[in-house]
């Protein structure tokens, strides 16, 4: 069953709204909301009802049918599928340009509305696919924290989405706030007490996690344990040290200094040195 389409008749003529009515209930999912007499009572109805499609008379004294277009579109309502109506074919390529999906001759013809009605339906359905395929791309990037750009041009050139369990954003909350922090910007991440600090180069961000919750969320191609307090990016690691005493540390891009503890010390050495 096709979709229902919401439809508005707009013509100053009750004779015309009364012909195209009638041709329109050979048509199942047309559904005549309302009628309107003129350019005013379009624009109430267009911003009352949120039509799919509105069939709109061109010639209508006070407002014609291009007004109610500019109307509606600089006053930021949802906008309908319009076909325009005309007596006169030199309206036809204005009809394009204010956005109308098609147009019809008065009287109307029933093979012309019929293909009109083919142009409407298709066009919704493919603005409701883009809309559909937008909301779950957005449903995924915020689930598994991948870019939204990066998955929407995978789709758009037919490449499977790899949907790791890897964050690109690390989503922290903080007095009713959320800040989405790029996870390529963190430097380093140490405990204090039950928190975490996530350190970038301009901020230092407080989350509520445990270290083991945050080693799993980070992918260990880029984040090493260093000590069992500290998670780094191995990326900002400018040098690897030792000290005569036995211990070791590293040196990160902005000059602190990470103590690494014994335990760890094998393991970030061939990190940082691969």
């Amino acid at each position: 069953m096709s979709k229902e389409l919401r439809t508005i008749l707009v013509d100053d003529e009750a004779l015309a709204r009364k012909g195209l009515a009638i041709r329109l209930k050979a048509h199942s999912d047309i559904n005549i909301i309302t009628e309107c007499s003129n350019g005013r009572e379009a624009i109430e109805a267009v911003r009352a009802y949120e039509p799919d499609l509105v069939f709109l008379d061109i010639q209508m004294p006070g407002l014609d049918g291009f007004e109610v277009m500019n109307a509606i579109v600089e006053q930021g309502m949802k906008l309908p599928a319009v076909i325009f109506v005309t007596a006169y074919d030199q309206y036809a390529l204005k009809a394009f340009e204010v956005h109308a999906l098609d147009y019809l001759m008065k009287p109307v013809d029933e093979e012309r509305l019929q293909k009109a009605l083919n142009k409407v339906r298709d066009n919704i359905l493919n603005s409701e696919n883009a809309e559909h395929k937008e909301k779950l791309v957005k449903l995924v990037s915020d689930v598994t924290g991948n870019n939204y750009e990066n998955i929407l041009d995978d789709l758009q050139n037919n490449k499977p989405v790899s949907l790791s369990h890897y964050s690109d954003v690390l989503a922290i909350k903080d007095a009713g706030e959320v800040s989405r922090v790029p996870v390529k910007d963190i430097l380093w991440i140490d405990a204090a007490g039950d928190y975490m600090c996530v350190h970038t180069d301009s901020n230092t961000h407080i989350l509520r996690k445990t270290m083991k919750q945050l080693e799993e969320s980070l992918d260990p191609r880029m984040f090493i344990r260093s000590h069992r307090s500290t998670i780094v990016n191995k990326n900002f690691v400018d040098k690897f040290c030792s000290q005569l005493n036995g211990e070791y540390f590293l040196v990160m891009s902005n000059g602190k200094e990470l103590k690494v503890s014994r335990s760890y010390k094998e393991r970030v050495k061939q990190a940082v040195t691969s």
